[in-house]
């Protein structure tokens, strides 16, 4: 009787398409493994869509050139329109629904937030989110693991480079207010505080605002030299056009959430030429080999005619490559703590964005999680080009 119950009970995991072993691994079967993200494809956030297409097109790469041992991505993308309450139940139906093995990418600080804690809780593998908040990573979290260049010192280096190499005396910050704009206010605060400065005016922008005159008066009665954006592209866009308008002419500089040159063209008409931003990944007008390669194999192979190669949608291909780069590791025996094994193994690895190392997790070392220190500096050229202004360079 025992050896009949064992064959059953060893027959039906087969039978199920379960890993090796007699325990299921949710989101995996035999042949495929279920990986999930949300982006806004509507919504004020919608030019930041791209990164969930971009990231869809690198996987059927991934599948059509072999898949992940044996097995195939199953992608699943929902539109949340960078509204936190419908992140919350989207990624909820999939994870108890579908079943995700592990969620990657993900545009937006609050609505990443929405769905951090449940993650954890669940001990769900997160990989990438596409944004660079501290929330991530203080204290850090065993199953998220950072991509993005934290926001905090990304707004720390853009001052500082204003400050020392461009002789900015009155720098005002516009921020987005939630906690993706109040990681760009937050650096900024510090590293003017390092140089003995402050800053002269701090311009909270609701993400339901349309008209701008109001916030660009602000700036412009603080007669700001430098303004940093830290804000959605619309709004940038409309920050700029107001300004200009109203001939007010600071340097303006951005995150880089807003250094997609050829969108921030395109949508300005012309006027996001001059702004300085920081950037995480290589330029999509350079010659980086990575880069050259998945304009070919992917974005000319499987990116709708609507599509823009561009800096969104090849950072949804960079915030995914350790994941892939993980599960190649992982080999077939893929569990979820097999997996977050060989994501701490990952040291210097180098795609399209800055190096990416993580460590065994300690609560005490946001590093171990955050596995990319680097940025550089552009700025917007006529036509959408970029001119960069530094190399890579590390961030404290």
């Amino acid at each position: 009787m025992k050896k009949v119950l064992t064959v059953l009970v060893v027959s039906l995991a087969f039978f199920l398409g379960f890993v090796p072993g007699l325990t299921a691994q949710e989101g995996v079967t035999d042949t495929q493994i279920h990986i999930g993200q949300w982006g806004p494809q509507s919504g004020p956030a919608a030019p930041w869509g791209s990164v969930a297409r971009g990231t869809g097109d690198y996987f059927k790469w991934i599948n059509d050139t072999g898949g992940i041992h044996g097995r195939k991505i199953v992608y699943h993308m929902f539109d949340d329109g960078y509204n936190p309450a419908k992140t919350k139940a989207g990624v909820k139906e999939l994870q108890e629904g579908t079943g995700i093995f592990a969620w990657v990418g993900g545009v937006g600080t609050s609505p990443g937030l929405a769905v951090r804690d449940y993650l954890m809780d669940k001990k769900i593998p997160w990989i990438g989110p596409s944004t660079g908040s501290l929330a991530w990573v203080s204290p850090p979290q065993k199953y998220l693991f950072g991509v993005y260049p934290l926001y905090f010192s990304e707004a720390k280096t853009l001052v500082k480079y204003a400050v020392e190499k461009m002789d900015k005396r009155r720098i005002a910050v516009i921020y987005l207010n939630d906690e993706y704009g109040k990681n760009g206010l937050r650096g900024a605060v510090e590293e003017l505080a390092a140089h003995n400065m402050e800053v002269v005016a701090k311009v909270p922008v609701e993400k339901s605002d349309t008209d701008m005159k109001p916030h660009v008066m602000k700036l412009r009665k603080s007669k700001a030299d430098m303004v940093l954006l830290w804000v959605t592209p619309g709004a940038g866009v409309r920050i700029v056009g107001t300004a200009k308008a109203m001939q007010f002419a600071p340097q303006f500089m951005s995150t880089s959430t807003l250094s997609d040159f050829p969108l921030m063209t395109h949508i300005s008409k012309g006027l996001w030429e001059g702004v300085i931003c920081a950037t995480f990944g290589e330029l999509t007008d350079g010659d980086d080999p990575g880069i050259a390669k998945y304009k070919r194999e992917v974005f000319e192979k499987y990116a709708s005619k609507e599509e823009r190669f561009s800096l969104f949608y090849t950072a949804g291909i960079m915030f995914a490559e350790p994941l892939i780069e993980g599960l190649k590791n992982t080999g077939r025996d893929l569990t979820t703590e097999k997996f977050i094994g060989e994501m701490e193994r990952i040291k210097g690895f180098k795609g399209i964005g800055s190096q990416v190392s993580y460590k065994p997790f300690d609560v005490n070392d946001i590093y171990s999680r955050q596995g990319s220190r680097q940025i550089f500096l552009v700025q917007c050229l006529a036509g959408g080009k970029a001119k960069p202004l530094t190399g890579w360079m590390k961030m404290d």
